[in-house]
């Protein structure tokens, strides 16, 4: 047995009968003399405790060796047959707690629950553990053994605060997981990587920017070629650039009618267009070959985008050379089709989206306020056809009125209620100036009702992504808060119990 144990619980015995200095404690007894009258069967708090006159020494001591059953330090779980019914005194900040063994022995991961992680915290003077931690959160984490594993968050505690009581008391992955769930928090999906290693190193260097310094560089070469894109899309509908080739055959007598406008694989802004593609392509090829799940690639929306994005430049070559081998094919058909295609282009914007955290946190907002978004254009949908029906008969009688009927004040009352109001289409009689009034004031209600719910979830998803910024940049922050966390409450102790305790919290 460790000698320093046995000092640390050296107390000389005092008189009680004579010392009239020693003052009584609330809920401490104060005679310790079994023929004392005051002593009664099990009145005394240490009742496991032998005291021992030592005859050799120069003073007495007392609580100076354990029963001689029980091997282990002092602490307040002696090995007897029903230790599940043993009390245990939980200290938090000085409030007390008092609960079974069995209780927290449920659970032998957590730190309550496995006795060497708790025994750090134990103080043998009190004979309790002690924990300089947030009290009303504690309530909530005894609830969890005494339940059985269900977590609850007290009322007046903090989400951040109660988060870090569970990491401290260890309750685990699933707990954690089962208090976000229940605070409305959405999972984070779980990231796939490929078996193979060498798809696993193509697929970080393209699909996640943060993983290297080469990713990094392969988004930015991604984005440069889709403003690139974009700007020579924007750029060719300037007049100085447009070019109809087929008005310019009709136009140009220098061209007899059986020639054809100069071919379209020379125009500049067809090279820059197709050099833009191979990039697209190649990128867009090479992911879908190194993916993890093929059928999870195709339901990923930015996947769905870039695929699109794609496919009107080979839709437009390919009319391009339909129409360089038959000539005589209906080109006013073709040219239509073509500005069709040509409008699609304009969804490379989203790819931007890949790169830029602020466009997925707008994206993921929206997806979660989908049912708001849905009430919204409800409402908007009501108030439409309320508003324009009482504008329309409040307007029927008056011959220079813009509503010759309902469907014609659709767009009036969609645009008064969203507050835009174009003035093309206005209410002239004082009863159509009344509706319109109310049309405004309801528009503003209905837009602000669900605002607040979508802003809310904006901020949601902000904060988690900038929490996820800070954990990829100071990964060992986290562990180094709880250290000292946990060391702090060691320390109290230590100083609480002496040098000897020290001794020991360091074995």
């Amino acid at each position: 047995m460790d000698v320093c144990g046995w000092k640390e619980m050296e107390v000389a015995l005092v008189n009680f009968d004579t010392s009239d200095e020693i003052q009584e404690e609330p809920g401490y007894a104060t005679d310790f003399d079994p023929t004392s009258p005051k002593s009664r069967p099990g009145s005394s708090p240490f009742p496991n405790w032998k005291i021992l006159i030592q005859d050799s020494s120069s003073h007495e001591t007392a609580f100076s060796k354990l029963p001689e059953d029980y091997v282990a330090p002092p602490g307040p779980e002696p090995g007897i047959a029903k230790e599940g019914n043993q009390r245990v005194i939980i200290n938090i900040a000085g409030l007390r707690f008092e609960t079974q063994l069995g209780t927290l022995n449920q659970f032998p991961e957590t730190l309550l629950g496995d006795r060497e992680k708790r025994m750090p915290f134990f103080d043998s003077m009190r004979n309790e553990y002690f924990f300089d931690r947030n009290r009303p959160s504690f309530d909530g984490i005894l609830y969890y053994y005494q339940s059985g594993g269900k977590i609850r968050r007290p009322a007046n505690v903090p989400i951040d605060i109660f988060a870090d009581e569970i990491s401290f008391y260890e309750l685990g992955s699933e707990a954690m997981d089962q208090f976000r769930e229940d605070e409305g928090f959405i999972k984070d999906p779980e990231t796939l990587l490929p078996a193979n290693d060498f798809h696993r190193q193509f697929w970080l260097l393209f699909e996640y920017p943060e993983s290297s310094s080469a990713a990094r560089g392969v988004a930015m070469v991604s984005v440069l070629v889709v403003v690139v894109s974009i700007t020579i899309f924007c750029l060719e509908t300037l007049p100085e650039f447009r070019e109809d080739r087929e008005l310019k055959v009709v136009r140009d007598p220098r061209l007899d009618a059986n020639q054809t406008a100069p071919p379209v694989f020379t125009d500049p802004f067809f090279v820059v267009e197709s050099t833009c593609i191979v990039w697209f392509t190649f990128e867009l090829v090479l992911r879908f070959v190194v993916c993890p799940s093929k059928a999870d690639f195709f339901r990923n929306i930015m996947n769905v985008i870039d695929v699109i994005s794609i496919i009107p430049y080979f839709a437009a070559l390919i009319t391009e050379l339909v129409r360089e081998t038959e000539p005589s094919a209906q080109q006013n058909m073709s040219l239509a089709i073509l500005r069709i295609i040509r409008l699609v282009r304009v969804f490379r914007i989203f790819k931007l989206s890949r790169h830029s955290k602020g466009l997925q946190i707008l994206g993921q907002t929206l997806k979660a306020s989908m049912r708001e978004l849905g009430l919204l254009i409800f409402f908007l949908f009501i108030g439409v056809i309320l508003f324009s029906s009482a504008v329309y008969f409040a307007e029927v009688d008056e011959p220079d009125s813009h509503f010759s009927s309902i469907p014609d004040g659709f767009w009036w009352a969609v645009v008064t209620m969203t507050t835009v109001g174009y003035g093309d289409m206005c209410p002239i009689t004082p009863g159509g100036k009344i509706v319109g009034t109310l049309c405004a004031i309801a528009g503003v209600l209905t837009i602000a009702l669900p605002v607040p719910v979508i802003v809310s979830n904006f901020n949601y998803f902000y904060h988690r992504e900038t929490e996820n910024e800070d954990k990829q940049n100071i990964p060992g922050d986290m562990d180094k808060i709880l250290h000292s966390s946990r060391m702090g409450s060691t320390s109290s102790l230590n100083k609480t119990n002496g040098s000897c305790s020290t001794d020991k919290s360091r074995k």
